[in-house]
């Protein structure tokens, strides 16, 4: 059996035809691609604008800066995550503060959430970061309700979970990162994500204040829109408005991201028929714990939980099955360990870490190679 990766892109004939016309375009960057991307990504997720960006972190630090971390502000956020969640708000001079997680969600746990707020003086947090963990949607509306008590913005991190949904108190399907409930939300197109671009990012709002505030930043802070220069010498002038950054996606990612876009329904679809396997499959073993899930999970991954996950892990290794865990809480790494945490301050999260391992989950899976990765987990558990 070849090797079976935990995650995998999918790129096809027409993928590889847009991003070779593209470079017998005009534009390599900063062209017509870019704004196309844009303009299908936020009609897919439901929103007002997109602005796209060079990566997952770049749109998480783009996003605090919108927001207006500055230095000492608290921002709360879930310690089972990838450590960009967190580091945004390091970048900008604040101070990123952990919640543990639901034990059956593994989601940011909002009555942990609640209990830290009550805590402190009110005015002590700014913001919260809620991530859609695994393809998980967490509930934003309560949240809001929770973030606008305490009058907080929320960022959400819906990097796992183009596609994803909660159902709201009415009954509505909500899409992450619609922009309902949540001031800004992320994407991320790396290889193992939905929505492949090799690098690149995406950041989505009903706020037309925060988008352009988000086009400029992505841009060294620099404008040539003549309604918004204070001067202007000639065609050639510009102005540097702000303290920006280059964190622009380029127009080939921009066509590689419009087609995968393209067929992004039917990864999730098929995503959820592999899902189920998995969940039949393990259904009957008590050593391996499955994930709870609604319709509404994206399936970026899927996690089980084992008491011997290092020698599963390495099980599946030796039988070419290359499993990962998803994630080392942020909070035990040495950065934030410097900066007072410490193991043992969040129980759960913890807990999951122990035990969890992401076994292969991507649309190009096939029912053999799933059949033998099943087969391979049951002989070991």
């Amino acid at each position: 059996m070849k090797a079976i990766p935990y995650g995998r892109q999918h790129i096809t004939q027409l993928d590889i035809d847009a991003v070779v016309e593209t470079l017998q375009s005009d534009f390599l960057t900063q062209g017509p691609k870019i704004a196309e991307f844009e303009n299908n990504f936020a009609k897919y997720i439901g929103c007002k604008y997109a602005v796209a960006v060079a990566n997952g972190t770049a749109a998480l630090h783009l996003c605090a800066m919108a927001m207006n971390v500055q230095k000492g502000d608290k921002v709360i956020t879930t310690p089972i995550t990838f450590a960009a969640s967190a580091n945004c708000i390091e970048y900008c001079g604040g101070e990123a503060v952990f919640a543990d997680i639901n034990s059956n969600t593994y989601l940011l746990d909002i009555n942990k959430v609640r209990a830290l707020l009550e805590a402190a003086p009110k005015g002590t947090y700014k913001g919260i970061i809620p991530v859609d963990f695994a393809g998980a949607a967490i509930n934003l509306e309560e949240l809001k309700k929770l973030a606008d008590e305490f009058e907080l913005w929320i960022i959400e991190d819906a990097c796992h979970a183009p596609g994803g949904f909660f159902i709201d108190n009415k009954g509505t399907k909500q899409l992450c990162g619609n922009g309902q409930f949540a001031d800004v939300a992320i994407f991320s197109f790396h290889p193992v994500k939905h929505i492949a671009t090799g690098e690149g990012g995406m950041i989505t709002t009903n706020s037309k204040e925060i988008y352009d505030k988000l086009c400029l930043l992505r841009t060294h802070g620099i404008t040539k829109t003549p309604e918004l220069l204070q001067e202007n010498h000639g065609g050639w002038y510009y102005e540097m408005q702000a303290l920006g950054y280059n964190y622009r996606m380029c127009d080939m990612q921009a066509a590689l991201g419009i087609t995968q876009l393209q067929r992004a329904d039917d990864g999730l679809q098929k995503r959820k028929q592999i899902a189920k396997i998995y969940d039949e499959a393990f259904a009957s073993n008590k050593n391996i714990e499955i994930p709870i899930y609604n319709n509404g999970h994206a399936f970026h991954l899927y996690i089980i939980k084992v008491k011997d996950r290092l020698g599963l892990y390495n099980y599946l290794r030796a039988k070419n099955i290359f499993a990962q865990v998803h994630y080392i809480p942020v909070h035990t790494m040495p950065y934030y360990q410097h900066k007072g945490y410490k193991k043992g301050d969040y129980p759960i999260a913890e807990k999951y870490y122990e035990a969890c391992l992401s076994i292969p989950m991507y649309p190009t899976l096939t029912n053999e190679e799933q059949q033998y990765v099943i087969t391979c987990i049951n002989e070991f558990v």
